[in-house]
């Protein structure tokens, strides 16, 4: 069976579906990122109106055509979800004609855009000044070669069976959570609350020697991880920035414009870091009365998200200062129960890292998948 030589638009057609009817919520807008998932939105979407929200139905597609400071590669994703979501007008839907789904197999695509080559053609043949764009039109201009649809159907098969693994571990991670869940809410239940600011003491050592360097430097991100910094370092003083020892946290007192989240972390590595001054470093001031691992299970939940944004004060923006973060209320058990729940979250976590890997390698062997089709054609 030999290859065949086509144009992708041949095959798809443009989907412009909105949310007229208000049939899809907040909780159903997801954005894409440029490691080509859906992802609950990062952008405050307070006010906006929903009925211009497009909808993308399980099985289609969707992008962001803006492709430039994306980190060189492509935003786009694949709804293989079972229900439909919602995103901005700003990005482009479409779906494989009807007519074309036995020619061209949905997956296969998705996973034909997975590979690092399809993002260097993107961005090589982006167009712009100052904002760089790869619209409908040019997706259309891709030129295809395509296996026949039995060897598509081959590859998807072993792409499929690779992603229902990963999801079957990540509802078994869902699970743990929710027992994580359980346990702090019937303790809210059983316990009365204490404010946490008579066990933390706030942490100001700064790098005055400089004996921590561009490789210790760290930022938070609203998933509540400390990660490498993405700010320009160029001729930066680390004198003056914060050390974070281990079992310190740090946090972000912007709260708006963050995705309706507040980024805070605890250092539960045996590295120190060191951050910008203008974060909040602080710890336990002692750990075997306030776990730090037991804290920052609260930190994670997105109550304490609601609560940060709701507790935040300011005009252009808006901060969660350090005397609102002690006036935080959280119930305090004995230490051998704050443990044995912090040990069923550090499990959760660890799990979910593991999860974020599965998917990481599932992407990483999309273009042998590809490759594997085009040789098994010739």
């Amino acid at each position: 069976m030999a290859l065949t030589k086509s144009r992708l638009g041949e095959y798809i057609e443009l989907r412009e579906e909105t949310n007229d009817d208000l049939l899809y919520g907040v909780e159903d807008v997801r954005g894409v990122n440029n490691l080509k998932f859906l992802m609950p939105t990062k952008a405050d979407i307070n006010g906006r109106d929903l009925t211009k929200f497009q909808i993308v139905y399980p099985g289609e597609f969707v992008f962001n055509h803006r492709t430039s400071r994306n980190g060189s590669k492509f935003s786009i994703a694949y709804n293989d979800e079972d229900k439909p979501v919602i995103c901005t007008e700003d990005y482009v839907v479409f779906r494989i004609k009807e007519d074309s789904t036995e020619t061209l197999l949905a997956e296969w695509l998705y996973m034909y855009f997975n590979r690092p080559e399809f993002d260097r053609y993107v961005i090589t043949n982006s167009w712009g000044s100052s904002t760089e764009f790869y619209n409908w039109e040019d997706i259309c201009s891709v030129e295809l070669l395509l296996p026949a649809f039995p060897v598509q159907k081959k590859y998807v098969d072993i792409y499929k069976a690779m992603v229902a693994n990963q999801q079957s571990y990540e509802r078994g991670l869902e699970d743990l959570k929710l027992v994580c869940d359980g346990y702090i809410e019937d303790l809210r239940r059983k316990m009365p609350r204490e404010k946490i600011g008579k066990y933390l003491e706030l942490v100001e050592d700064k790098n005055e020697n400089e004996q921590f360097g561009l490789d210790s430097v760290r930022g938070v991100s609203i998933e509540k991880a400390f990660i490498e910094t993405k700010a320009d370092m160029t001729d930066v003083n680390l004198a003056p920035y914060y050390i974070i020892h281990p079992n310190d946290f740090a946090y972000v007192t912007v709260t708006s414009r963050n995705g309706e989240k507040i980024s805070v972390a605890l250092n539960d590595s045996d590295e120190t870091y060191i951050c910008s001054s203008s974060y909040v470093v602080f710890r336990s001031k002692d750990p075997e009365r306030l776990f730090p691992p037991y804290l920052m299970l609260f930190f994670s939940r997105s109550e304490f998200n609601r609560y940060a944004r709701f507790h935040s004060l300011g005009s252009a923006r808006e901060t969660f200062d350090w005397a609102e973060m002690c006036e935080v209320e959280i119930p305090i058990p004995d230490i051998k129960v704050q443990k044995a729940i912090a040990e069923i979250f550090s499990v959760y976590v660890e799990r979910k890292k593991i999860n974020e890997q599965l998917k990481a390698q599932i992407k990483d062997i999309c273009p042998i998948l590809i490759k594997g089709s085009l040789e098994d054609t010739l």
